[in-house]
């Protein structure tokens, strides 16, 4: 026999612990290898950590509630030793056995087929929220080899239910009961993120820089092709996709600003990956990253942001789809919020928040002089860490992207 320790993984840069929430297994359970062992929450998404071997699960190291390090054991599972196989079996015999093994095998994965497998805490949940096993087998999953994740069962509760539920010490509770006169202790995502936004402001010395573009080019080419797209490809067009794709061109010009600083190492990042601020229905906040976001068409934008924001809204988003940020946007324009001053996610050294786009009047320069015109305006703030960046180059840096804005191709095809 031997002991194997179950680490809590990496789940990205910014992402140095996580909190236990349940765990899916007891001691003395048999495991096996990629059965979900523990569930845990960061600031970022909540997720389950597998386990790489089969045993027997012998100890648990943490408690439910405990804050635990990347890297940190969380549970010893007992494993058996491989067994030398012996060299003096019949090879006729040893065929027969093969073959009567396989057979039992294809006969079992017959009866498997259309057989749903749901994890503990799955379970718990239908139980706790009265589903029906109908009803479970009718949920699309998005797990390994479509198993429905606890994600996909809260998505289908939130449609059923008609309200966001958020869990809070293992209970659920509708949103709506804020609204009522009394204190109310903050959930474990709003604590999480209270804690990562005080990290931020402590650490980075935040300076912003504000500028005003012209997007009238921008209005009038997606107000132009919007009903195209969407009969073509099923998509609508925000201007999300637009933003990121300027943004990340304006990266590839000033790199330093894509960097990221950890204990006075400058770490110079060689992929843009752009994180995308979202908000969710309660009231919290999530960043999606769209990795290798400079090497996206504009309908690749499109259509990975449509994604990630709808798995976001349904919260069905993945560990994966959270890390390895090196920028952050946030368009706060759709709260008609005209500028704001974003705090930086950590460890990155810049954050671009987008404001609410206006018809104002403007003075209009021409080659026959100026004259009074209607043009659709907009506000970028960016905040940037002074300890890297100064402010100049924070300054050229939003001025780079208003350029982008302003000369926008208004024929350009999609």
């Amino acid at each position: 026999m031997s002991k194997f320790q179950l680490l809590l993984p990496k789940m990205g840069e910014s992402v140095e612990e996580a909190t236990i929430i349940n765990w899916l297994k007891d001691i003395g359970d048999k495991i096996d290898e990629d059965d979900l062992i523990v569930e845990i929450a960061t600031d970022k998404v909540d997720s389950e950590v597998p386990s790489e071997v089969s045993g027997i699960l012998i100890e648990k190291l943490c408690n439910v509630n405990d804050v635990v390090k990347v890297g940190q054991p969380l549970a010893i599972i007992e494993t058996k030793d491989l067994k030398k196989e012996k060299t003096n079996i019949n090879p006729i015999k040893k065929s027969k056995s093969l073959i009567s093994k396989a057979q039992k095998i294809n006969k079992l994965q017959k009866e498997f087929i259309n057989k749903n497998i749901y994890s503990p805490l799955v379970k718990n949940i239908s139980k706790k929220e009265g589903v029906t096993e109908s009803e479970l087998k009718n949920i699309r999953g998005t797990g390994k080899e479509g198993r429905v994740t606890k994600n996909d069962l809260l998505s289908f509760l939130n449609k059923r239910n008609g309200n966001l539920l958020v869990s809070k010490n293992k209970q659920d509770y509708n949103l709506s009961q804020k609204d009522k006169e009394g204190a109310y202790e903050m959930t474990r995502m709003e604590k999480l993120i209270s804690d990562h936004m005080i990290q931020s402001k402590n650490e980075s010395a935040h300076v912003q820089a504000f500028i005003e573009a012209d997007i009238s080019k921008i209005w009038e080419w997606r107000e132009k092709n919007k009903k195209i797209f969407y009969e073509r490809e099923g998509e609508k067009i925000t201007f999300t996709p637009v933003f990121l794709m300027l943004v990340a061109q304006a990266l590839k010009e000033f790199p330093i600003i894509n960097a990221s600083l950890e204990n006075y190492n400058l770490i110079k990042k060689k992929n843009i990956n752009i994180g995308m601020a979202t908000a969710l229905s309660n009231g919290n906040l999530i960043v999606p990253v769209i990795k290798n976001a400079d090497q996206l068409s504009l309908i690749g934008l499109v259509k990975k942001v449509n994604d990630l924001a709808k798995r976001a809204r349904n919260n069905q988003l993945q560990p994966d789809d959270v890390k390895g940020g090196t920028y952050t946007i946030s368009n706060v324009g759709i709260f008609e919020t005209l500028m704001g001053t974003p705090i930086i996610n950590q460890p990155q050294l810049g954050i671009l928040a987008f404001g609410a786009i206006r018809k104002v009047p403007s003075v209009i320069e021409t080659n026959k002089g100026d004259f009074v015109g209607i043009r659709f305006k907009i506000i970028l703030s960016h905040s940037f860490d002074h300890r890297i960046v100064n402010g100049a180059m924070g300054g050229m840096f939003i001025k780079r992207i208003k350029d982008l804005i302003e000369n926008w191709e208004s024929d350009l095809l999609i």
